[in-house]
């Protein structure tokens, strides 16, 4: 039954407001696909009531049944008591217009990726038709891999990751996307399991969080799979391994690009002599970066 304390919210004005005081009573933390308290609980409401995701304004006095109000306090309640990302209850993740399924066997996807994308990764790629091959690499919900074939649409994308579970969730979004026909998901450790195998372009958001910052995490991020967050001591175990191999694996005049959040400055440190392009998007500064193939160490 409907807790008392709730007897009194009747619409979905009312809810809001009392989610979003309950999301500051608790100090949540966000990042999962909205950046405040309000937004969050936009979010959640709307989406708990099968509600268009971008119109409020009409339902804000509408009022809720009882079943709605059982349905929204459990929501809620998850919310604050476990700390449990928005995106994993409602397994749904944004990208832009593109909607993607999500559960804790993958992160919740937050790439600044999906910017360059949009845009046909210009001006590094002249023609998006003629990108013939392209790499998801540490594909996770398989999220960029569907971008990419959005983005470039004659070539054949394949979707890397390391985890038989992520690639479960990546198989099932290739798939709604219709697109298993470019799209092929591959288990593999980086490259091992593509040998010889070269691409025009190589996206990779691969895990980069530092074992200090693992530590510091607020608890909605430790309901993601450390695998695809933790990264030694200073975040970069797997951009090591990436760049030592990526040559072997684009095809001239081919670049690669990864992204690393905030370290920038670490990842300038351990290559001072990396030729590396530091690409900003609207909302982002500093958090990708570009190499081409002609400029990456040769592999031995």
């Amino acid at each position: 039954m409907i807790n008392s304390a709730t007897d009194d919210l009747v619409t979905i004005r009312d809810w809001l407001r009392w989610a979003v005081s309950r999301f500051n009573e608790a100090g949540l933390s966000y990042g999962h696909g909205t950046e405040n308290a309000w937004d969050e609980a936009v979010w959640l409401v709307l989406a708990t009531l099968h509600l268009p995701r971008d119109t409020l304004e009409p339902w804000l006095d509408a009022r809720l049944t009882h079943g709605e109000r059982l349905a929204l306090l459990d929501m809620l309640q998850q919310r604050v008591a476990h700390r449990m990302p928005t995106a994993y209850l409602l397994h749904e993740a944004w990208l832009g217009e593109f909607r993607f399924y999500v559960d804790q066997r993958v992160i919740v996807p937050r790439s600044y990726f999906a910017e360059l994308l949009e845009d046909g990764f210009a001006p590094w790629i002249e023609d998006p038709d003629a990108v013939g091959s392209a790499l998801d690499l540490c594909t996770g919900s398989g999220c960029l891999a569907v971008l990419m074939a959005h983005a470039f649409p004659n070539a054949a994308i394949d979707a890397i990751d390391i985890s038989p579970d992520a690639l479960v969730v990546a198989c099932r979004n290739i798939a709604d996307y219709g697109l298993n026909e470019r799209v092929k998901a591959i288990e593999s450790d980086l490259f091992a399991a593509v040998p010889g195998k070269r691409y025009d372009l190589i996206v990779c958001n691969p895990p980069y969080v530092t074992a200090q910052a693992m530590d510091a995490l607020p608890a909605e991020y430790r309901h993601e799979p450390a695998l695809a967050l933790a990264a030694g001591p200073d975040g970069l175990d797997v951009v090591r391994r990436i760049l030592a191999e990526a040559a072997a694996h684009l095809n001239p005049g081919g670049v690669i690009a990864i992204e690393v959040g905030h370290n920038q400055n670490l990842v300038t440190a351990a290559f001072p002599e990396l030729n590396a392009v530091w690409l900003d998007t609207e909302h982002a500064t500093g958090k990708i970066f570009l190499v081409t193939r002609e400029d990456l160490p040769p592999v031995p």
